[in-house]
């Protein structure tokens, strides 16, 4: 690709530091992935807020980086073999990150695949089923008159609740060590609780292991920082 300063996305959000890796997002749960990935890790980076009252993520210079037109998506200047990469979907960018680092994704086989089995079952349960039960009971969708939906998606976001505490007895973390795991899955339980405000409707106070894992997420400093990346200005 061409090189970092050639690249449409940065005419529009010009690059401070073009040597350091460039994050395109928001801090939602998608969002707050990478945040905390790059803050837990270390890795220089320059944020930079899209906003969706503004449609950033549908203009041209956004859509040459994702076509996609999602957050977050990311410039890493020094991609393999030192070529610029461009990169959208959190899960992709998480092991990603994990693997340009070393860190949060372990190379003993065995442990690696469990961790990117359950980093896929966020991806194609948690983050969808949450987000359409979010819909359907915090914003637009709890003005339909037809409460199926609503149930449905609220029914399932309490199963697979259940099937992370059941995941978590016994252990600290999703696979036993912190991961890239814990990282994806945590953020969408913060949406959960802070934003839908659905714990009651969710049997919260039913699960053994799930909230002090949350707590134990949250207490971590980097997650602290990485829950406002990138910062409003």
């Amino acid at each position: 690709m061409p090189a970092l300063a050639d690249h449409p996305v940065t005419r529009r959000w010009p690059a401070r530091n073009p040597e350091i890796l460039q994050l395109y997002s928001l801090p939602t749960p998608n969002g707050v992935k990478v945040g905390v990935m790059l803050e837990e890790t270390g890795l220089p980076y320059e944020g930079h807020r899209l906003s969706f009252a503004d449609n950033d993520q549908l203009t041209p210079e956004f859509l040459a980086l994702n076509p996609n037109n999602k957050i977050p998506a990311i410039l890493d200047p020094d991609g393999p073999g030192g070529e610029p990469l461009a990169l959208f979907e959190s899960g992709a960018i998480l092991i990603y990150l994990a693997e340009k680092t070393g860190r949060f994704l372990s190379s003993e086989p065995r442990k690696r695949i469990e961790t990117l089995q359950w980093l896929m079952w966020q991806m194609g349960g948690v983050g969808p089923m949450f987000g359409q039960f979010g819909f359907f009971h915090a914003f637009a969708g709890k003005d339909i008159e037809d409460k199926r939906p609503h149930e449905r998606y609220r029914a399932e976001t309490a199963r697979l609740l259940k099937v992370l505490d059941g995941q978590l007895a016994g252990k600290d973390w999703v696979v036993g060590e912190y991961s890239i795991a814990d990282i994806a899955i945590a953020p969408w339980v913060r949406t959960l609780r802070t934003h839908y405000k659905a714990e009651d409707l969710v049997g919260w106070g039913d699960l053994r292991h799930v909230p002090a894992w949350y707590d134990r997420f949250m207490n971590r400093p980097a997650v602290a920082r990485g829950v406002t990346v990138p910062p409003e200005r």
